[in-house]
């Protein structure tokens, strides 16, 4: 980027402290029960003002991904000058640092940066960002807020809760496979096994198929739950991205520092 570029927007990784999956909607989407959380880390996007709209996606995880017009940042950047009926464009860099396909809301919470970034830059109602982005995908709603959420409907109708997790230490794991958000739904046995009331009593639906899919979900799980200091671990939306929350720093950075090589992990906090 250039020096004039006065523009950036943290992409949160989201985690699912709980997913339950009740059923289907009308519309033919799952039905949902879910407390979104979010890190302090993720990804990274930049921007500054351009007559066109450009995107150049850089960092370890830039080749799993195209720039062109069907990156989901380059659809929100689309949706917003439209909606607002801007005639300007924008000079974006993504910092690609989150698995994709992971179950960590990678392409969402880049699209939701991308939203944000743009209201600044461009000077426009914030209210448009928030029509646009359920049309980008389910998840982007909750990214866009990145605050301790519930959501139901298809994860898209959100109410803001204290979960009791903010400044938690957690720990992201991913044995580097990744895992397709349809697949995973496909697989899931259509059995609603209840409403989710306390985060810390639930569960995850999505488990069962991802494991059945990527079975290196259950080394993750199993060995995160062999940490010092683990107190809650899940994988995180539809995987194959695991997590574990600790009760102090020093007992994440212990487990970061011994988690194996051939995975990805990330050491972060809930905001």
């Amino acid at each position: 980027m250039s020096d004039v570029a006065r523009w950036s927007e943290v992409a949160p990784a989201k985690v699912n402290l709980a997913l339950h999956v009740r059923g289907r909607l009308p519309d033919g989407r799952h039905a949902l029960e879910t407390i979104f959380a979010f890190c302090t880390d993720g990804d990274r996007l930049w921007g500054e003002p351009a007559p066109e709209l450009s995107l150049t996606i850089t960092g370890p995880f830039a080749a799993m991904l195209d720039d062109g017009a069907d990156n989901l940042v380059h659809r929100a950047a689309t949706a917003l000058a439209s909606e607002a009926r801007v005639g300007r464009g924008a000079r974006l860099v993504l910092d690609k640092r989150l698995p994709v396909a992971a179950g960590l809301g990678g392409g969402s919470a880049d699209a939701a940066a991308a939203l944000r970034l743009l209201t600044a830059m461009w000077s426009i109602d914030p209210a448009i960002a928030e029509r646009v982005a359920p049309e980008l995908g389910a998840d982007v709603p909750a990214c866009l807020l990145s605050l301790t959420s519930r959501g139901t409907g298809a994860g898209d109708q959100l109410q803001l809760v204290d979960a009791g997790v903010a400044d938690m230490p957690v720990l992201l794991v991913n044995p580097r496979q990744a895992l397709s958000t349809g697949l995973v739904f496909a697989a899931w046995d259509g059995q609603d096994r209840g409403p989710l009331g306390d985060w810390r009593m639930g569960r995850n639906d999505l488990e069962a198929p991802a494991r059945n899919l990527v079975p290196a979900i259950g080394l993750v799980l199993n060995w995160l739950r062999e940490r010092p200091g683990a107190q809650y671990v899940r994988m995180s939306g539809s995987g194959a991205t695991c997590f574990a929350l600790f009760a102090d720093e020093a007992a994440r950075d212990a487990a970061a520092a011994a988690c194996p090589t051939a995975w990805w992990h990330l050491a972060s906090v809930l905001r």
